[in-house]
């Protein structure tokens, strides 16, 4: 299983995500600007690994605050806070994570600085281990709504790259294969990043699952064709009504799935459920920049000047979502009511 991120006590390591599937390359990060860095960049990308490597993040920082002697701890790591927190505003995990490592840090004030440092490091160490669990427990709940033979159509990359390890859709997938279920998966490509090209398909390849690419404008006629059983995709933010902020071009496949009767399931950690927004019109879109579409490593694909919108993230209404599978259990209609 892909190991995204590496933490060794002094710096974290991550796979450089925009590198695969040429060059399985890590980055080094060694404070947390690093670390806001490579979640801004899409160095490390995946709403669950985004927030474990946020965790360790604001363990550097206060390693960098013990280092220089910078003044009122408090606000140092307030600093610290905003720095991680601004790096990607749509995937809940981001916020929740050092939310999380906040609540550690301001019940430990009064202790010494080394304590306060172990018990960081022990929540980072914890939120990784469970992410883990988390998937495998989401895995197994979603493999048990799949036929014994099935074709999935995924979108983006929802797999161990993701997250620490194992996957949220992909998680499924793996669940499936592993109760000796015959699983076959289309991929689309993903534009304009191409997660599902590059890393989706790397991934199951190295798993020897069955998996075929295509482009993101065939799944409707893939679809058309009966060839796909089941849309499965991840999630970066569900609002309280079901709501779902996920990889661009996931609304279009919902309307798609809704049309040719294909359920769509959301594979999503509990951690990824908003409940303080009450609909996805109230969920932060992140804008990329526009060379993401006019470029493709480096080399112009359009003319020169063009205008264009690169929108991260759409939006699926709760209507297009036949269940949200978490650890927690497989959540159906009312979402507004079954969520809370």
């Amino acid at each position: 299983m892909v190991e995204t991120l590496k933490w060794n006590g002094e710096t974290l390591k991550l796979i450089d995500q925009r590198k695969l599937p040429n060059e399985l390359v890590f980055v080094t990060c060694k404070n947390h600007n690093d670390v806001a860095e490579a979640i801004n960049k899409m160095i490390v990308r995946g709403a669950p690994a985004i927030g474990v490597s946020a965790a360790y993040g604001y363990v550097l920082g206060i390693k960098e605050y013990v280092k220089g002697e910078n003044g009122d701890i408090e606000e140092y790591m307030k600093g610290v806070y905003n720095t991680l927190i601004i790096a990607r505003p749509t995937a809940v995990n981001l916020k929740w994570a050092v939310n999380r490592m906040t609540r550690v840090f301001e019940k430990n004030l009064n202790k010494p600085l080394d304590v306060i440092i172990e018990k960081l490091e022990k929540e980072a160490n914890d939120m990784a281990k469970e992410d883990i669990e988390t998937n495998k427990k989401m895995g197994r709940n979603g493999a048990e709504l799949l036929p014994e033979r099935c074709t999935v159509l995924t979108h983006c990359n929802a797999g161990a790259l993701a997250t620490v390890g194992y996957g949220t859709a992909l998680g499924v997938i793996r669940a499936a294969v592993e109760m000796g279920k015959e699983i076959k998966v289309y991929a689309d490509e993903t534009r304009p990043y191409l997660q599902g090209a590059r890393l989706t398909v790397w991934e199951l390849m190295e798993d020897n699952i069955d998996v075929t690419l295509i482009t993101d404008n065939m799944a409707g006629w893939v679809m058309k064709q009966g060839k796909i059983d089941a849309v499965l995709v991840g999630a970066d933010r569900i609002s309280a009504n079901g709501d779902v902020a996920n990889k661009i071009g996931t609304y279009s496949l919902a309307v798609l799935a809704k049309h040719h009767n294909i359920p769509l399931y959301v594979v999503a950690p509990f951690s990824s459920i908003d409940m303080n927004i009450a609909s996805g019109k109230d969920i932060p879109i992140e804008e990329r920049p526009t060379e993401e579409i006019t470029k493709i490593k480096g080399v112009e694909i359009a003319p020169k000047g063009v205008k264009a919108y690169n929108p991260a993230f759409d939006v699926t209404d709760n209507e297009f979502v036949t269940a949200i599978i978490t650890e927690r259990g497989v959540i159906r209609q009312p979402y507004s009511v079954n969520l809370s």
